[in-house]
């Protein structure tokens, strides 16, 4: 009997939960693969969308990953200030196969000391912020540089995820999968990045994130840069 392949998917309160259940959803059907979604404890997890998430181990009980998936979304500032789980986004890294991310989360990866010298992905309104922990940003959807994967924006996790089982098993297999899940989308009107968007809704989704607190991430992520002195900053 082989032995699964160990994927964790790191929660937090105020994830994404699309960052987070896209890409479990598919690899989660991956052949020989098992999935854990980890935590500090097992309490209910809050999304950002009012959906809680059940962790079913706590990072003490983990398993060796191999491969660590980090999601997204509003939390990932409080995730960045907290030395006990990046202490884990960065063991479980740095003895995995494989460091993954979705959306903001590689902004967590960058903060664990993971992404230095690597190209990344990330959602398009953060994505200048990975050179500060010594990041190379990349505009594609999902990024491969040797065993780090990293996708862009929350529905980039579900391509990540596709890209992934293709690599790890086989293009058949992903694309059963895909099938299976009747992955066929059909997006409403123009553009899913800044430069397909009308000019009029990339600027109103711009002052939408600045409420949201861009101001303060940033400085979260100079401040967290200088402690890891990873380019100067």
């Amino acid at each position: 009997m082989s032995t699964p392949f160990e994927i964790g998917f790191v929660l937090f309160p105020g994830l994404t939960q699309l960052d987070l259940t896209g890409p479990a959803q598919v690899l989660s059907r991956m052949s020989d693969s098992r999935c854990h979604f980890l935590a500090k404890t097992k309490d209910l997890i809050p999304s950002d969308c009012g959906l809680s998430l059940a962790p079913t181990l706590t990072f003490a009980e983990a398993p060796k990953l191999d491969l660590i998936c980090v999601p997204g979304g509003m939390g990932v500032d409080s995730v960045m200030g907290d030395p006990e789980s990046l202490d884990f986004v960065r063991q479980a890294g740095e003895g995995a196969q494989f460091v993954t991310s979705v959306c903001t989360g590689s902004l967590i990866l960058g903060a664990a000391g993971l992404l230095v010298g690597y190209q990344a992905g990330c959602h398009w309104a953060w994505r200048d912020l990975l050179p500060l922990f010594g990041a190379y940003p990349s505009e594609e959807r999902v990024v491969f540089d040797r065993n780090r994967i990293t996708g862009g924006g929350v529905t980039a996790g579900i391509d990540f995820a596709f890209r992934t089982v293709e690599l790890l098993r086989s293009r058949e297999e992903a694309e059963m999968l895909r099938l299976a899940l009747e992955y066929d989308p059909q997006p409403v009107g123009m553009g899913g990045t800044p430069s397909t968007a009308r000019s009029s809704v990339l600027q109103a989704t711009r002052r939408r994130y600045d409420q949201m607190g861009l101001t303060t991430r940033r400085d979260a992520v100079a401040k967290l840069a200088k402690q890891l002195n990873v380019c100067g900053a």
